[in-house]
């Protein structure tokens, strides 16, 4: 069963790109489109930095995060909250930029649901749930409560300058755009 898409529905990239977001850990704060200002950019927008699901996603960009570069394609993090951001860097989960929304509201726009206790309970029981908890758990990570765990996330891929290659919503907790996806959908910029 595939719960995963890319979006139907295209933000507006002008009213995405003015929302604030704040360095982790340094607490700087820009706009969103200084991110696709001079190169094009793979944003990661994690459901929360105690997931499970976004440690196992994050370790799988690890994967892909030198050939981003070396094309230069920037791959930032960013979490709905900065609750649980410590950790999720003393562990190591993500080795490139990370940030946090300013306003929730971020989020929305970009059409990232939020599950109820119920939706998220009964996910954790379907068989993609399961064996991603398997395969994090071999990889030797783990999860913690810290933070909104009823948020969802997703993905956005923006060329240099602001056009939206794809934009990515989750539609349970362990969908993500995998890395093949992401490496065909970001041009090269040689």
């Amino acid at each position: 069963m595939i719960f995963s898409k890319i979006a139907k529905m295209t933000p507006d990239i002008i009213a995405i790109g003015s929302q604030k977001i704040k360095s982790i850990p340094g607490g700087e704060s820009v706009e969103l489109k200084t991110l696709w200002q001079d190169q094009n950019a793979a944003i990661i927008f994690f459901r929360r930095w105690g997931c499970l699901f976004c440690r196992l996603w994050a370790k799988e960009l690890g994967e892909i995060a030198p050939i981003l570069k070396k094309n230069n394609i920037k791959l930032v993090g960013i979490g709905v909250e900065e609750a649980g951001s410590k950790e999720f860097i003393d562990g190591k989960f993500f080795d490139d930029e990370l940030f946090c929304v300013e306003d929730r509201s971020t989020y929305q726009m970009l059409g990232f649901k939020r599950f109820n206790v119920v939706t998220i309970l009964t996910s954790l029981l379907w068989k993609q749930s399961r064996d991603a908890i398997s395969k994090g758990k071999s990889m030797g990570l783990h999860n913690d409560l810290t933070g909104d765990g009823l948020q969802n996330g997703g993905a956005l891929l923006v060329s240099n300058g602001g056009k939206i290659l794809c934009h990515y919503v989750q539609h349970a907790p362990t969908d993500r755009l995998r890395n093949l996806d992401i490496a065909k959908l970001l041009p090269r910029c040689d």
